[in-house]
């Protein structure tokens, strides 16, 4: 993969930018109570040099399409995000809904 090349689930780090902040200047009021999150999304993000944990931001898209972006975090706490050195912000989860859980307390 080239240095121009995104991952199959990263995003520019800009269009992650503005939908964190539409999330941010949002009312509240909003219809999504959680996100599925793959275990393969997660181990794709872990894989990446200097990684030792992840932070998530949640963020509407243009279409206001909800999201939660994931991004690995170093040893000293700060998001690692830096295209040119592999470094990228994740978009792999699905809402809920409409990928809610049928059963449990949190459902």
């Amino acid at each position: 993969m080239s240095k121009t090349e995104l991952p199959p689930n990263a995003i520019p780090i800009a269009k992650a930018t503005n939908w964190v902040n539409r999330w941010r200047e949002s009312d509240g009021n909003l219809p999504k109570k959680g996100f599925l999150i793959p275990k393969i999304d997660i181990t794709e993000v872990m894989q990446e040099s200097g990684v030792t944990n992840l932070r998530s931001y949640l963020a509407i898209d243009d279409d206001l399409e909800f999201h939660l972006l994931t991004v690995g975090v170093d040893v000293e706490g700060n998001d690692m995000v830096d295209e040119a050195a592999g470094q990228y912000v994740y978009d792999f989860t699905k809402p809920c809904p409409p990928i809610c859980s049928e059963t449990g307390p949190l459902k």
